[in-house]
């Protein structure tokens, strides 16, 4: 395999707005669980079935399992993002299309980062909710509009990248 050029990328506005809202969003679970976490009860939801209804339950601490794995994720996500040339491409990188493609799988990342910190976020909010009797699960939607915030956005980056 040849060495892949290794280029230092310049973030564009688009790419420091995704940054700001992915940490603003882990900022926000973390506030939401730490002022919820004293009134929760003893027993609360900690897995969904795919229609989104509760069909496990634990200790009010499982809770805290949400914002740190969407910390960890997205801390990981970030520092992996900051070595696009040994990301999997699906076309052969070249001098001439490094840049580009670099710039397109960064970008990607960047808003599956978000994606996933409000995946979480929407998980921990609704299970809140849950245990106030204010909704019961996630709601049917929520398997469909997870699929479709990553797969969309994973085809969209898929055929442009293989478009010259």
């Amino acid at each position: 395999m040849n060495e892949r050029p290794k280029i230092k990328l310049e973030q564009s506005t688009l790419d420091k707005m995704l940054e700001m809202l992915g940490w603003t969003s882990i900022l926000a679970i973390w506030v939401l669980v730490i002022t919820s976490y004293q009134n929760l009860p003893d027993i609360i939801p900690i897995h969904y079935n795919s229609a989104g209804q509760a069909n496990d339950f634990g200790g009010k601490g499982h809770i805290l399992t949400l914002p740190i794995v969407a910390t960890f994720l997205f801390i990981g996500l970030s520092i992996l993002n900051k070595f696009p040339h040994v990301f999997n491409y699906p076309t052969n990188i070249t001098e001439d299309n490094a840049l580009k493609q670099y710039t397109k799988a960064t970008r990607l990342l960047r808003y599956l980062k978000f994606i996933i910190v409000l995946i979480f976020g929407l998980i921990t909010m609704k299970t809140i909710s849950n245990v106030y009797e204010q909704t019961n699960g996630l709601g049917t939607w929520f398997l469909a509009l997870t699929i479709g915030l990553v797969i969309i956005p994973l085809t969209y980056y898929v055929i442009k990248s293989l478009s010259r």
